[in-house]
């Protein structure tokens, strides 16, 4: 019996099963639609970052640093996709024994034992691991706007596995692994924890350690290209439907809530924050108005399969004004240095909406309900994980860079930051004419 009359046998055996018993639950069983909308969300999330967070990077630096940021993002997203491979996968989803409160195990490194016919929940375990693989390529993909211009490439890339075998795998097996963060009910549907907390907090930790470029914050350091940089967010808006909707795993009205809660955020935070510039600058700006739209996205994700319309509006205006203060605040109050605003635009949408999660998920909020426990209840459980998430982040941030600032140093001399990134570490310029 050849492959396709085994599979055409196993298919007529369970519909004469269904027929005969139809009470019969069959776990497990392939659901084509859902695969179909996984493998599409799979590519959208992996659009976000090759090439939309890519350009959105690229466009805010400056022309001589524009290459470097590009070189930076498709170096992680190769790099992390072996790591996923060899045994990332392995530790956050499977069953880590004695310590899975913590972390998981290694019977899946390599993908062991995964072949086509093998299921989690009804999607093929292979396009599973492919969706969960794009988002830990996005997240370290993200610290890069902290230090850009002028970390060395090499350090960035052992920072850069370091940080998601120390930071992203324990705390998404925290959450989305059955860890302890999971047995508490956290919830976190997209990575408001996971990714936006962990890369935000981490951002600011590397800005920090390394500190600021030569002449911030006396000279001024515009972005070279703003069609560019609109592309990419345009890129980020359209993906951000896989990143949300996606988590849903399903081809249903989960998925499309998912989908037009994210939308609605996305709005209500470019137009919020639009109108908080009109306001303190006398002009809206276009920088601000996709800024805004990062912080909508940003603080809906751990909420997007929770909340309804009215809840995705509030976190999208509570998103625009939060975070368009943290931006001043950072900048203009403490010049700290993180380059592309990754801290208050990501850290602190992810720690908002994380907090917000547990307001309006309530039905009483119109959200889909806490699982019978109360609004207090479940803020105190994301208060928990907020902090737990922020503590690790920063004490392992803090000391993968200090390692490797003794080992290999961690910034280009001030020669090679004025000559620019690109030429130095690459022997390559973005624009010829320049």
């Amino acid at each position: 019996m050849n492959n396709l009359d085994k599979k055409n046998y196993k298919k007529t055996i369970l519909l004469i099963a269904m027929i005969l018993l139809p009470g019969l639950a069959v776990a497990d069983e392939l659901n084509q639609a859902n695969t179909a909308w996984v493998l599409t969300s799979t590519v959208l999330v992996l659009f976000m970052t090759l090439p939309g967070l890519s350009l959105f990077y690229a466009g805010l630096v400056r022309s001589k640093n524009v290459l470097s940021v590009l070189m930076q993002c498709f170096a992680i997203t190769c790099m992390i996709s072996i790591m996923w491979l060899v045994g990332m996968y392995s530790l956050i989803f499977t069953d880590g024994g004695a310590v899975q409160s913590f972390i998981g195990g290694l019977s899946k490194a390599f993908i062991a034992d995964m072949g086509p016919d093998s299921l989690t929940g009804n999607i093929p375990e292979s396009v599973f691991f492919m969706f969960q693989m794009t988002f830990a390529i996005i997240t370290p993909a993200l610290i890069v706007g902290a230090f850009a211009e002028r970390m060395k490439f090499s350090t960035m890339m052992v920072f850069s596995a370091c940080w998601a075998l120390f930071v992203y795998v324990p705390v998404c097996h925290w959450v989305w692994g059955g860890g302890w963060l999971a047995e508490m009910g956290v919830m976190d549907f997209a990575g408001g924890i996971v990714i936006h907390i962990t890369a935000g907090i981490s951002a600011l930790v590397a800005a920090l350690v390394l500190g600021n470029r030569k002449g911030f914050p006396t000279v001024a350091m515009p972005p070279h290209n703003m069609p560019m940089v609109v592309t990419g967010a345009g890129m980020l808006w359209v993906g951000w439907f896989g990143f949300n909707a996606g988590s849903a795993l399903t081809a249903d009205g989960s998925a499309g809530m998912a989908m037009l809660v994210t939308h609605i955020s996305a709005a209500a935070g470019s137009l919020t924050w639009m109108v908080m510039e009109w306001i303190r600058f006398g002009k809206p700006s276009v920088l601000g108005i996709v800024t805004g739209m990062v912080a909508g996205l940003g603080t809906i994700t751990p909420a997007s399969g929770y909340v309804g319309p009215v809840g995705a509006l509030a976190i999208g205006i509570t998103a625009g004004i939060v975070c368009f203060y943290a931006v001043q605040i950072i900048k203009r109050h403490f010049h700290i240095d993180d380059s592309l605003d990754v801290f208050p635009v990501h850290g602190v949408g992810g720690i908002v909406g994380s907090i917000l999660t547990g307001v309006f998920a309530a039905e009483s909020m119109g959200g889909l309900g806490l699982g019978g426990v109360t609004i207090l209840h479940q803020v105190g459980v994301q208060a928990v994980a907020v902090l737990a998430t922020v503590i690790w982040s920063v004490a392992c941030t803090y000391v993968i860079l200090k390692v490797l600032d003794s080992l290999m140093g961690l910034r280009v001399s001030e020669d090679d930051e004025v000559e620019g990134l690109d030429i130095v570490l690459h022997e390559e310029t973005g624009y010829h004419n320049l």
